[in-house]
């Protein structure tokens, strides 16, 4: 039997691992609250990245994305390039800027990854692996 209900378990887990991204974050002084590095992040992963995929992405208000990613083109961390299939809209791409801070966030979370991993083996980590990924088709498929 489980000592701690899985519940409190992801919690916890999410929690650490949070604690450790802000930690890092803080420690590299990078200046952006977590929703823009979140928009960051979402427009390197995808190359037809537009404001209406990182607020579905995010789950957000398109009003709220727009204002985070007027800042963020205001202070240079992006730029946008029309959009060859829709008039539109525009195309968003990291600047060197922002490509700067996303290659720094890379190595914090590779750096808590690493922590947190520490003490597993890679059998471990891969039935992790396993067991979270079965978990999330779970959970989205209901």
């Amino acid at each position: 039997m489980p000592t701690r209900a899985i519940n409190e378990l992801l919690h916890s887990l999410s929690h650490s691992y949070k604690s450790a991204l802000r930690t890092g974050i803080k420690d590299q002084q990078i200046p952006l609250p977590i929703t823009h590095i979140r928009a960051l992040k979402g427009i390197h992963r995808n190359t037809n990245c537009t404001a209406q995929s990182i607020a579905q992405r995010m789950q957000r208000d398109k009003a709220q994305i727009t204002r985070v990613l007027n800042e963020l083109l205001e202070d240079g961390y992006i730029s946008k390039i029309a959009n060859p299939d829709d008039r539109r809209s525009q195309l968003l791409r990291l600047s060197d800027k922002g490509m700067k801070i996303f290659t720094q966030l890379n190595a914090i979370e590779h750096k808590a990854n690493k922590a947190m991993m520490a003490n597993l083996s890679d059998e471990d980590m891969r039935a992790f692996i396993r067991i979270g990924n079965t978990m999330i088709d779970t959970g989205t498929a209901q």
